[in-house]
């Protein structure tokens, strides 16, 4: 296996351990993290809004899998469907009060785990990895 596979799969394994991880926090606030990335993009979004196409593509998922995953935070009113005016066509997602309340209580937790995930980096070395795994993308 080449140095390069190689080490695309230890990335891959390594964010799909992190990912559980982060899963497992997080369902303490009844979130995966995925819905917190979602939460995150509204929350720093004007007005808390965005077409679920910016979504999809802020979150890099389908617009079928977004989709998807806004319909069970829609039940349980972490976001809601907003009207736009300029396009009937486009359908946009707000962020409600609850679920800013949420996304507020799930940011500490995710900061918490994410402080001591990367304890043993220094702050150099943890901007040296997000600036590497920036070119990656």
């Amino acid at each position: 296996m080449s140095e390069p596979l190689s080490a695309l799969m230890a990335i891959s394994s390594a964010l799909g351990r992190f990912n559980k991880k982060m899963d497992r926090v997080l369902s303490v606030h009844g979130i995966s993290f995925t819905d917190f990335q979602v939460l995150e993009q509204l929350a720093q979004s004007p007005n808390q809004v965005m077409s679920r196409i910016e979504l999809a593509e802020a979150t890099n998922l389908t617009a079928s899998g977004i989709t998807r995953l806004l319909l069970p935070m829609e039940k349980v009113h972490l976001v809601e469907k907003e009207k736009n005016n300029r396009d009937a066509r486009v359908s946009l997602v707000k962020l409600t009060t609850t679920g800013n309340e949420v996304y507020q209580n799930a940011l500490v937790t995710s900061q918490n785990f994410s402080d001591n995930t990367m304890q043993y980096l220094t702050a150099k070395q943890v901007e040296q990895l997000r600036v590497l795994v920036g070119k990656l993308s």
